[in-house]
């Protein structure tokens, strides 16, 4: 494990429950090719703070590389009802485009 997975791990267990704590794990792990451990925590962070809005986008993109479409695309439609409560405009477009693409939706279809 790199310093840095192991300095987040040792914050984690001091403050159980902090989102950017799960979220910086998730892609710490993502950055290092260790996609079951990143796929635990964007699952969790989901589960238990659905309302941390920078999961979903990532999350989605990791269940497209692993061909999880479906999944990837109602992690899109959450998240994009998660961004719209929450008033995140920038997270909002980054989710709609996800979706389009996975989708297949071409802005010349409307």
């Amino acid at each position: 494990m790199n310093d840095r997975l192991s300095q987040l791990q040792r914050f984690l267990l001091e403050t159980p429950n902090d989102p950017f704590l799960k979220y910086a794990l998730a892609t710490e792990y993502l950055k290092s090719g260790a996609t079951d451990e990143a796929l635990q925590y964007f699952e969790d962070l989901l589960t238990n703070h659905p309302s941390y809005v920078g999961t979903y986008y990532h999350l989605g993109k990791l269940y497209e590389a692993l061909s999880r479409k479906q999944d990837a695309i109602s992690t899109y439609e959450r998240g994009m009802h998660a961004a719209r409560n929450r008033h995140n405009m920038h997270a909002l477009s980054e989710l709609q485009a996800a979706y389009r693409l996975v989708m297949g939706i071409d802005d010349d279809d409307e």
